[in-house]
């Protein structure tokens, strides 16, 4: 795998290195390097040393550096020019980048492919509001360019997630860089019936994905048609288990459930940091699970899948605890 080195004047390189692993899970080899005041280059000289050779491959090394001429990146090119066959370095660190970076790991096995793939994610995480600031081109980039749009057949679904924040930063950019949905579609009837919520949930669909946001009979319908989402790659957003097993019921053919986290309220049991059930919500998960609904209890992609029957078990046993 390769090495990832995210290097910085002062504490940036560690705040961004956390970012990225609360977004997209710890990650391996990979080291945040940081220039504080009192130190100088030969300072972060040898913590770049240090941070290479801790690395299981230190022939495929990837440099992301915030500033382009600054003392970090003039070390990291001094070490560089040994290894510039395989090594690379990208300057303008922002956090699109190195989501874009950990996401492009998976599948791409050198640090100069991967240099170059991050390089249009990295432009386009820069966006402005109002809009009529943008740039031309980049309005024009943000313009829906499906071919796939109108074609005949039906959506293909590539996740169905339960979460309760519904489209945050795991959903924008772990996970769709996973399954590469053409359209994020939350279904809700809380929130279809709420402009605001509504509205900030488009405009936090990422890059080249359309975002929707559906009441659940409105979905069930969608399911059916079977004219115009033909090569629709579609990821839908449950903020309840109730909502998915109505949607379910209505005949949106899902096999697998997505959960990811379900927030705390007045009346839960909380068995983990991402997790909290009523007694409802056990008995519409279990529903779901004698309905043949596979679950699949992850936050992010690279986390190892949990054992939901066990998680309730304990969320059962802490709601009679509550209830004594």
């Amino acid at each position: 795998m390769v090495g990832i080195i995210i290097a910085s004047h002062g504490e940036f390189a560690k705040g961004i290195y956390q970012s990225g692993s609360m977004i997209f899970g710890e990650q391996e080899n990979v080291q945040p390097v940081t220039l504080m005041p009192s130190e100088g280059p030969d300072d972060i000289k040898a913590k770049l040393e240090k941070a290479i050779a801790s690395f299981d491959d230190q022939d495929q090394v990837l440099f992301l550096v915030d500033l382009w001429g600054g003392t970090p990146f003039n070390q990291v090119n001094g070490l560089f020019e040994a290894h510039k066959d395989k090594w690379a370095i990208v300057a303008g660190l922002n956090l699109p980048m190195l989501i874009e970076a950990y996401a492009s790991r998976l599948s791409m096995n050198s640090a100069h492919e991967i240099a170059t793939h991050i390089i249009e994610t990295a432009k386009d995480g820069v966006k402005v509001r109002p809009e009529a600031l943008a740039p031309k081109e980049t309005k024009a980039a943000a313009a829906d360019t499906s071919a796939n749009a109108g074609r005949p057949g039906k959506f293909e679904y590539v996740l169905a997630r339960i979460d309760s924040r519904l489209l945050h930063g795991q959903v924008a950019t772990a996970w769709s860089k996973t399954v590469n949905p053409t359209r994020i579609i939350v279904v809700s009837d809380n929130v279809a019936k709420d402009n605001l919520r509504t509205q900030m949930i488009i405009q936090a669909a990422p890059n080249g994905v359309k975002a929707h946001v559906v009441p659940i009979d409105q979905m069930i319908k969608l399911a059916k048609d079977d004219k115009h989402f033909g090569g629709q790659k579609a990821l839908l957003l449950f903020e309840t288990p109730q909502d998915a097993l109505r949607a379910i019921k209505g005949g949106v053919p899902l096999d697998t459930l997505n959960v990811g986290s379900m927030a705390h309220s007045a009346g839960k049991a909380q068995p983990n940091k991402v997790l909290a059930f009523s007694q409802d919500d056990i008995d519409t998960y279990k529903e779901l699970e004698k309905m043949g609904i596979k679950m699949d209890v992850r936050k992010v992609p690279t986390d190892g899948q949990e054992n939901l029957d066990h998680i309730m078990d304990k969320a059962e046993k802490m709601l009679q605890e509550q209830a004594k």
